[in-house]
């Protein structure tokens, strides 16, 4: 039995694995998290961005969309993904506060428009909502999976959450 080595993508980071024992995870509120697989390579990446677009005068800030997933497919590449075999899954882009204006939506509408700016296919996405969600994604396979979280603040990356029922999705 193989051992799971679990990595957590935190708020302005990314993280690639061609692992097959490396799951990647984290936990979104408006934020969102691209997840890129080559399944040629078998090779994987995660990212997680609060911003949408590049409003940052400090290059490769993280925080923001354009940044992270540039950074994100250039680590790929550089890992050996091919770049016209990469397909994308997103997630996030939750609605969590009715005063912060709708960061969520504004973050699920630029990811959708770069990877069709970049010709990279998404082939599932779960974005929207007023959920918080855990993401699990194994980048070796590009398996997702997520689990919405009522009541969660997505700041916090809970040590245990249990499952409410019809809320635990899986996407291959």
């Amino acid at each position: 039995m193989t051992t799971k080595k679990t990595i957590t993508v935190v708020q302005g980071d990314h993280a690639v694995s061609s692992d097959q024992s490396v799951v990647l995870t984290t936990v979104l509120g408006s934020c969102v998290a691209a997840c890129l697989f080559d399944p040629s390579m078998r090779i994987g990446g995660m990212n997680h961005f609060l911003l949408a677009g590049s409003g940052s005068s400090r290059a490769g800030d993280m925080r923001y969309g354009v940044n992270a997933m540039e950074l994100l497919i250039n680590r790929l590449l550089q890992a050996g993904a091919q770049r016209h075999l990469i397909v994308a899954k997103l997630f996030g882009g939750a609605s969590m506060t009715d005063h912060a204006g709708d960061i969520g939506k504004a973050n699920a509408a630029f990811a959708i428009d770069f990877l069709y700016q970049e010709n990279i296919p998404c082939i599932s996405q779960s974005l929207g909502g007023d959920l918080a969600r855990r993401v699990q994604f194994t980048p070796s396979t590009g398996a997702a999976r997520q689990l919405q979280i009522a009541g969660a603040d997505p700041n916090i990356v809970p040590t245990r959450a249990a499952p409410t029922p019809g809320q635990d999705i899986t996407l291959f």
